[in-house]
């Protein structure tokens, strides 16, 4: 079980604020807003990189909260998942993964990492969020999508 506080995030975690957490972006401005509080991957990305010889279960990454089924890459910026019987998070984009994943396996960075035919960069390491309403959440809660209103916005790393 974690407890989700609005605005702030995971209660007890080291991101969770109102402004940003994360120390390079204390760095550059602490007053930004924490877009970033809380971490959620598909269960799909263990069983990928699975087969590419890593091994990553369920917290490894330092997501908070890891889904089933839900194409969360896919989801536009804005859409609001209902964790439980409580808890709301707006998605406020992709998680931009640091080298700090390679610490705990090395070569599992560029694993969770693409080019799509642009050439651009595909971030498959999970999306951010911030917890519009807070509450308890427990292993095997449903998640239900609720999109925004269109016309959709891709989202972005943040």
């Amino acid at each position: 079980m974690i407890r989700l506080l609005a605005g702030r995030g995971v209660e007890g975690d080291t991101h969770a604020g109102v402004t940003v957490q994360h120390r390079s972006r204390v760095r550059a401005d602490p007053t930004q807003p924490n877009l970033r509080q809380l971490h959620l991957i598909h269960s799909e990305l263990f069983d990928e990189v699975a087969a590419q010889g890593f091994s990553v279960s369920p917290a490894d990454l330092g997501e908070n909260v890891t889904t089933q089924g839900i194409d969360l890459l896919g989801l536009p910026r804005g859409t609001r998942l209902h964790l439980g019987p409580d808890v709301i998070v707006e998605v406020t984009g992709l998680r931009n993964p640091c080298a700090q994943i390679d610490a705990f396996q090395p070569g599992l960075l560029k694993a969770v990492l693409d080019v799509d035919a642009e050439s651009q960069p595909i971030f498959k390491a999970g999306i951010m969020g911030v917890v519009v309403h807070g509450g308890e959440i427990r292993p095997g809660d449903a998640v239900d999508v609720v999109l925004p209103p269109p016309p959709h916005e891709a989202l972005r790393r943040v």
